[in-house]
């Protein structure tokens, strides 16, 4: 870890006249970065000959074999202070020196930091030194996670008593701004099962390349999580970013997650009604050289989707079928308000699509949240994509009728006509 430039500070009003006999520095500190050079060449039939070429090669601070390139070997110091991104860890080096020639008694720093929403106390250690003598210092290297966005202002007050007895007091301020550092949005996608798959696209909005370390999402209690963005390859899996998964500058990755609700909520149709908690997305990227920063979303929340007083979905039907040949589907019905209902179960048929048995019949009594399976069969008459659709609940109670069309899409195939024809 290297120093990197002084802050800007402003010194309080009230203790600029005051001559003090201890002086206050800080400094950021972060890591140097990789010097580049500019390289100046021309043609061999121009003037200068091979005259650039050569001083580039004899150049210490250009990698050999690779000096048009810009690439150098050689660290440098940085010249400023730099930004800040959310998530990662400011660090600043803190030195109160004795600039008299007399000992001072009972010096205490205290850091803080104050944000738009809070005040943190960042001290290592909040007891006095006993006494500093001339020309001695004492040194403290604070660290802190930076969790907000915005404007920031490090105070660093000093406090010691000098030989006569005179208590003294100073601060000096250091004002910052903390940038964002990724633009993250998402997408909801709703299954015609419970399922949920979220969309997450992350830019990179700073200046230089991240590496991308882990982005994964964790799920809130009521759903399990499967994440949808590795591929198999042989025995194990890779990533479908690769192996090395940088993220150029303005950029944008997107990731896939699919969420299902666990059986207990599953079950209970009432409970995922309106909003839903899904989870929060944990982003951790490098940069430069390795300096580590890490985000955590909000807890993210879609609108489930309505379905009414009575949900209808299918627990299992076919993916292809013969034309004119019957097949069997498994329907669930989903009693979602909160009261008792008397269903009755209708079918009609549709020109494709035709049911096999008794429409008409009654399905008992269903309470609130309760769901109950019923096998149904049917054939269709024509070939290609279709839509399984014609069923009618009726509660018989209130007299109101439920329509339930493009339920699922089945393919119809003829078995008898070969690929070829």
């Amino acid at each position: 870890m290297q120093v990197k430039g002084q802050l800007l500070d402003k010194m309080d009003v009230n203790q600029a006249k005051q001559e003090h006999l201890l002086a206050l520095k800080v400094m950021r500190l972060t890591k140097p970065t990789l010097f580049t050079n500019m390289p100046v060449t021309c043609e061999d039939r121009d003037l200068p000959g091979d005259l650039f070429g050569r001083l580039m090669r004899e150049d210490p601070s250009t990698i050999k074999g690779a000096e048009p390139l810009m690439l150098g070997e050689m660290l440098t110091l940085p010249q400023n202070f730099g930004n800040i991104f959310l998530g990662e860890t400011f660090s600043s080096y803190i030195s109160v020196h004795n600039d008299s020639t007399q000992v001072v008694k009972d010096i205490l720093v205290k850091a803080d930091l104050q944000t738009s929403s809070q005040r943190l106390n960042l001290s290592a250690s909040n007891s006095a030194v006993a006494e500093l003598k001339p020309e001695c210092c004492i040194d403290d290297v604070i660290h802190h996670e930076v969790k907000e966005i915005g404007t920031h202002i490090l105070v660093c007050a000093v406090s010691y008593t000098t030989q006569t007895g005179d208590k003294l007091y100073f601060r000096k301020f250091f004002k910052f701004q903390v940038l964002k550092p990724l633009d993250v949005k998402t997408k909801f996608y709703n299954a015609e099962t419970d399922e949920v798959f979220l969309e997450a696209q992350i830019q990179n909005i700073t200046t230089s390349p991240m590496f991308m370390e882990k982005v994964s999402l964790e799920p809130s209690m009521m759903y399990n999580v499967t994440e949808l963005n590795t591929v198999c390859s042989g025995e194990e899996r890779e990533s479908t970013f690769g192996k090395m998964s940088y993220l150029q500058p303005m950029d944008t990755r997107q990731y896939l997650y699919c969420l299902k609700p666990k059986p207990e909520f599953a079950e209970k149709a009432g409970v995922i009604k309106g909003v839903t908690v899904i989870g929060k997305l944990d982003i951790v990227w490098k940069t430069n050289l390795g300096e580590k920063g890490r985000l955590q979303t909000s807890q993210l929340q879609r609108m489930a989707p309505g379905y009414g007083d009575v949900r209808l979905s299918l627990e299992l039907v076919p993916d292809t079928v013969n034309i004119e040949e019957p097949f069997d589907i498994t329907c669930k019905i989903t009693n979602c308000s909160e009261r008792t209902m008397d269903l009755l179960l209708e079918m009609c048929n549709t020109r494709s699509v035709h049911w096999c048995g008794v429409s008409g019949r009654q399905l008992g009594k269903l309470g609130p949240s309760a769901s109950l399976s019923i096998p149904l069969q049917l054939l269709s008459s024509v070939q290609g994509l279709q839509s399984i659709s014609g069923l009618r609940l009726t509660d018989t109670f209130l007299k109101r009728t439920y329509e339930y069309d493009d339920i699922a899409q089945v393919c119809v195939v003829c078995p008898y006509l070969s690929p070829e024809t």
